[in-house]
């Protein structure tokens, strides 16, 4: 299971909502509070999937969704594939 978290640029925003519609776990709300232009902005609740859907839809480029996927910090890391063993080079002009 995906987990994400979101930077919002609360000053950017116009209040337009779309992300709070657009969001499919349902942990955007607008705030009561209002930028330095007058509008309320999104808020994030726990339980953001990093899913992208608030940064598709929103026209003034307000979030930067960061994601982690669980699963990964459990899976142990692959380990390299073995190589060969490589002979010494010879000094230039033969041995002696």
């Amino acid at each position: 299971m995906a987990s994400g978290t979101l930077v919002i640029d609360v000053e950017r925003c116009k209040g337009c909502e779309l992300c709070v519609a657009a969001c499919p776990p349902g942990v955007l709300t607008m705030s009561v509070e209002v930028n330095a232009t007058g509008y309320p902005y999104p808020r994030l609740h726990p339980g953001c999937t990093g899913c992208t859907a608030c940064q598709l839809v929103c026209p003034d480029f307000v979030f930067e969704v960061y994601r982690a996927d669980r699963d990964t910090t459990q899976r142990p890391a692959r380990a390299a594939a073995p190589t060969a063993p490589t002979a010494p080079a010879e000094p230039p002009g033969g041995a002696g």
